[in-house]
């Protein structure tokens, strides 16, 4: 990647969500004969442009339904645009949703070649990051159990060290360092931090304002899927904390 170039570019980005489905020929015909108006649209992002640089550290805060968990999925390419175009680039280590990319009823090692191939990563390097992920994570006792059996926490904990394990230019997170014990999060932290250093670019969604206050230079406020406020972190935390 180009340090000229942006990590992550939204331009004019909308998300809209139907709730009333057409359900026949013949209602889609009279809702265009009588240009019914469609209000079954939901924004979930409307208008959104924004440009995130390579390096940055980067919170995103708002009330439930504002669209953070959106727009990460937006940026990570999981989810199309209704309207808007998005530009990602360098390669992403997404932790969006507990549970996602991995399969129950493999072992916690067999799901570190699984999602690690979600990922983009190869059998080869998962191989190479094996120890280090299991160690990491604190679940050597588990690791060859299916992943049924992992509670809550065990689950982020494998997440998280399978995404980080292997350099990324951009990590997004969403609330995955909530989860888990304060030990766990302190070594979240520590890693986090290394990226930061290293030049990654770090983009956090959570409801702790003080984990953003700590990890990240700047913040974005969305309120029902707009930006309400950007720029740097203690500013804008200070700015939503007294609305």
């Amino acid at each position: 990647m180009r340090m000229s170039e942006a990590a992550i570019e939204l331009h004019g980005v909308s998300v809209a969500y139907r709730l009333h489905r057409i359900r026949s020929l013949k209602e889609f015909t009279v809702r265009t004969v009588v240009r019914k108006r469609d209000d079954s649209l939901v924004y979930a992002l409307r208008d959104v442009s924004l440009r995130i640089e390579p390096g940055q550290s980067v919170g995103i805060i708002g009330s439930n339904g504002a669209g953070k968990s959106t727009l990460l999925r937006v940026a990570a390419g999981i989810i199309t645009p209704t309207i808007g175009v998005t530009v990602s680039r360098g390669t992403m280590a997404p932790l969006l949703e507990l549970g996602t990319g991995f399969e129950v009823e493999l072992s916690g090692r067999e799901n570190i070649f699984f999602n690690g191939a979600l990922l983009g990563r190869t059998h080869a390097q998962m191989e190479a990051h094996m120890d280090e992920i299991v160690s990491f994570s604190g679940l050597e006792r588990f690791i060859d159990a299916p992943l049924r059996t992992y509670s809550t926490g065990m689950v982020a904990r494998l997440a998280f060290s399978i995404a980080t394990a292997v350099d990324a230019e951009t990590i997004l997170l969403d609330e995955i360092l909530a989860v888990g014990d304060a030990a766990f999060r302190e070594r979240c932290d520590e890693r986090i931090q290394r990226f930061v250093k290293a030049g990654s670019t770090v983009v956090v969604v959570s409801h702790e304002l003080a984990v953003i206050r700590h990890l990240c230079s700047r913040t974005i406020w969305l309120q029902q899927g707009s930006v309400i406020a950007d720029g740097p972190s203690d500013e804008i935390i200070d700015r939503y904390e007294h609305k």
